[in-house]
């Protein structure tokens, strides 16, 4: 208990660091703003809850529970950076955001692997194709967003990589072996998971659509179906990965 309080403070004093000079400066009025602090300190909290979690499930579940710890902390450490920009200027954090989606994202496909590797046998080659997909995705997607490519190119190739992500956990030997994987809570983390990677993450492609590529999404809509989708996409994920293992962890009790 001692050392998960120990870590709990250290947590909330790294992620409220960049906060501490502009607290004031959100106003009653500003609903996004609002959003990004509702999530930065729920992602602070759902890393404390999956971390202190660890101890109740089987240690072969133990490393799932840390990565999407992994994922919640490096949410919340961005949020709050992204915060900052979006009270001071107003403007979309589109650098913190993409360096946030580069390291969580890549982590959560990591996580199809950890779930298939603690229940059957799976080879490397479903985490190097998921992480490939991944990297197409986001890449094309802020080669896109920032200007740097033709919007309509970047669109392509960030759905191309998602396409190629959902053939892996859907049909590929990703989705094969969590059918035959014999256990009741992999399967219901694995197709959770999967349904918020169909569902949940068609919100980011949908917001580019309408916010760079047809106008009619303005910086304020778009970044609050980003801050609601990356609430849903991150913090689900990672109870429906919890609820799999202590559900699994009982059964081998």
């Amino acid at each position: 208990m001692r050392n998960v309080l120990s870590y709990a403070l250290s947590l909330l004093f790294v992620t409220a660091l960049p906060s501490v000079a502009f607290a004031g400066d959100l106003q009653a009025n500003d609903f996004v703003g609002v959003t990004f602090w509702i999530i930065s300190i729920s992602m602070v909290a759902a890393t404390l809850f999956f971390f202190s979690e660890r101890s109740r499930v089987s240690a072969k579940w133990q490393t799932s529970l840390s990565v999407i710890s992994l994922v919640t902390l490096i949410a919340a450490v961005h949020y709050f950076y992204m915060r900052e920009v979006w009270v001071e200027t107003g403007e979309s954090p589109t650098v913190f955001r993409y360096i946030d989606w580069i390291l969580t994202v890549p982590l959560q496909m990591i996580e199809f692997y950890l779930i298939l590797a603690a229940v059957t046998t799976v080879s490397a080659g479903v985490f190097n194709r998921l992480l490939v997909g991944t990297l197409v995705m986001l890449i094309g997607g802020y080669l896109g967003e920032a200007g740097v490519i033709n919007a309509m190119l970047g669109f392509i190739i960030g759905m191309a990589g998602w396409i190629y992500i959902l053939y892996e956990i859907f049909a590929g030997e990703a989705g094969q072996k969590s059918t035959s994987c014999g256990s009741v809570g992999a399967q219901m983390a694995f197709n959770a998971c999967r349904m918020i990677v169909l569902v949940g993450w068609a919100i980011y492609p949908l917001g580019y659509l309408f916010g760079y590529l047809m106008g009619g999404v303005d910086a304020a809509s778009l970044n609050l179906i980003y801050n609601l989708a990356d609430f849903v996409n991150k913090i689900a994920f990672g109870v429906f990965i919890w609820a799999a293992a202590i559900a699994d962890s009982a059964e081998t009790a």
